[in-house]
């Protein structure tokens, strides 16, 4: 597969100097931009899917008239997230 190039980019030498400081050993300022814009990539198409996701939900509570508390909700989810740290702990390290 050929590769493709992004187009130059102009920054103040301070942003430049920035990226530079928090590059890791072995990492170029080029493979940290890329690194950069792979991550901005996948999160701007998760919030588009969270975004898509929380629409389609009002939809259909609007179509079905079921709500849900938010207190009850933030329940739930403090039950699930207490279950999953539960199931972590109990890991065995290795």
């Amino acid at each position: 597969m050929k590769t493709a190039t992004l187009p130059s980019l102009r920054v103040e030498p301070e942003l430049r100097e920035a990226a530079e400081s928090v590059l890791q050993d072995g990492e170029t300022l080029s493979s940290f931009i890329e690194a950069s814009v792979r991550e901005t990539i996948e999160r701007r198409r998760t919030r588009g899917e969270f975004i898509a996701r929380g629409l389609a939900s009002r939809e259909e509570a609007k179509r079905t008239g079921v709500y849900f508390a938010a207190d009850q909700v933030h329940a739930e989810l403090g039950q699930m997230l207490a279950k999953a740290k539960a199931k972590v702990q109990k890991r065995p390290r290795g």
